[in-house]
């Protein structure tokens, strides 16, 4: 079993950054996909970002494209979420997720992810 925990979230002001951190312990591996999801009060958890488990390959939700970057240090057993450039409707709990059961399912898609970590709040102000 996996167990991730997030951290790095918090209050900033719209255009600052933050970086998230995913930490993984348990039954670690880096041979797994990771994504980043996140949900609003009153919405539905939407994707992010997602990252396979050489971080050869990165997605991103349009919405974040070219202002967020997904990494990992297998080495550590941790990924990041680099955010940059912040507006306030990137208000939101992010959660970071891994598919440990090695799932066909896309990356954006949910279900892809089995563990799942407790969110970290992340408030943007303008």
């Amino acid at each position: 079993q996996v167990q991730l925990v997030e951290s790095g979230g918090g209050l900033v002001q719209a255009g600052g950054s933050l970086r998230l951190s995913c930490a993984a312990s348990g039954r670690t591996s880096s041979s797994y996909a990771v994504g980043w999801f996140r949900q609003a009060p009153g919405k539905e958890r939407e994707f992010v970002s997602a990252i396979t488990w050489s971080g050869a390959i990165t997605y991103y939700a349009d919405s974040v494209k070219g202002r967020f970057t997904i990494s990992r240090d297998n080495a550590k057993n941790t990924v990041y979420l680099q955010m940059n450039s912040l507006k306030p409707e990137d208000t939101a709990v992010y959660y970071c997720a891994a598919d440990t059961r090695y799932s066909n399912a896309y990356y954006y898609r949910i279900d892809k992810y089995n563990c799942w970590g407790q969110g970290t709040q992340v408030t943007v102000s303008s």
